[in-house]
């Protein structure tokens, strides 16, 4: 990817980023639209978490050198649930905020606002709730799912919130890499400065409900609520919410759901390890028949194994380590890793 290539690249995305407010029956949200749809291939939707926003979640993320290749090929759409983008009027006294259920149903209005025809979805903690509701309703309109700490059982995480301030609550989330003043200097300031207050304590009551999500009973019988796109799971392994991702994955299509537990990682793999998560993102892309030319290199190094199976061009859990890991990996034989499904380029 030369020097040249990345300045086109950059001038065209300056020239594509469009930021709008969509109207639905459950309030405004607020979007950003980078590069323009292609018929031929879906588009990437983002959700972001409890305290984010569209921006503070993901831009770092969609920034980063190793997305260069993802950004040529793939528009991005990045949402924001309603009051929370930076400079959100209060809601009023009496507003009834939409629940998870609700939120997911204002994502069919935005795509139709865009012409969007299909998505590849990733979102982080709510935002991941949101999307998996989204999906079990809209399953035609999702081709693949990125959920990073994704917790089913989003009751028990509100009763631990219940008990805390918000910055005394969300700060420990990233407890393992404390070390790094200024990113949590930068985390803290975002959510008491650069989120309305309000609005944020209503997105967060609306988390209290659970996912309730099955995995296909023995004897073949797929229920209403298992999601059929091909599903990547993830989370960082110092992270609190291993155990619920964990569990969630208990729930899910052992044939199509892949755990990714990411080693010398925290809460926030998109910030704390980008470039593994980028690698990640670009073979799990490849995996639904797109960039057959992306070149891989990272995570074929770092994986300690790599499993295949009839039913999944995915292993079910494999774990991704980073050059400072003091844990023994073993080096992966296959470089590719590539899906026996037509690639689509």
């Amino acid at each position: 990817f030369s020097a040249f290539q990345f300045i086109n690249l950059i001038t065209s995305v300056k020239q594509c980023y469009v930021e709008e407010n969509v109207e639905s029956p459950f309030g405004t949200i607020r979007c950003t639209m980078t590069g323009i749809p292609r018929d031929n291939r879906p588009v990437i939707l983002t959700y972001h978490d409890i305290g984010l926003n569209h921006k503070s979640c993901f831009d770092s993320f969609f920034h980063h050198e190793d997305m260069r290749e993802i950004m040529c090929h793939f528009a991005v759409c990045q949402l924001s649930a309603p009051g929370q983008h930076e400079g959100a009027s209060t809601f009023p006294a009496g507003f009834k905020y939409p629940s998870m259920d609700q939120l997911s149903e204002t994502l069919p209005i935005v795509l139709k606002h865009f012409n969007i025809k299909s998505v590849i979805g990733m979102a982080v903690g709510a935002g991941a709730n949101i999307l998996t509701r989204f999906t079990l309703k809209y399953p035609d309109l999702v081709e693949g799912l990125i959920l990073i700490n994704i917790n089913a059982q989003a009751e028990g995480w509100a009763d631990r919130a219940a008990y805390k301030s918000w910055t005394d609550f969300m700060v420990p989330w990233q407890e393992e890499i404390k070390k790094k003043a200024e990113f949590i200097g930068t985390f803290r300031n975002n959510i008491t400065n650069r989120i309305n207050q309000t609005n944020l304590l209503h997105f967060m009551k609306s988390y209290y409900s659970n996912l309730k999500i099955e995995r296909t009973s023995p004897g073949g019988i797929t229920p209403m609520k298992t999601l059929k796109c091909h599903t990547l799971l993830v989370v960082g392994d110092n992270s609190p919410a291993v155990d619920a991702v964990v569990e969630c994955n208990s729930r899910m299509d052992p044939t199509k759901t892949t755990l990714l537990k990411m080693a010398d990682c925290g809460g926030l793999p998109q910030f704390d390890q980008p470039g593994k998560l980028a690698e990640a993102l670009k073979y799990f892309i490849q995996g639904l028949g797109y960039m057959s030319s992306a070149g891989m290199t990272r995570l074929s190094r770092d994986c300690t194994s790599f499993t295949t199976s009839v039913a999944s061009f995915w292993p079910r859990s494999y774990t991704i380590r980073t050059e400072e890991s003091t844990s023994k990996s073993v080096m992966a034989e296959d470089e590719t890793l590539l899906p026996s499904v037509p690639l689509k380029g």
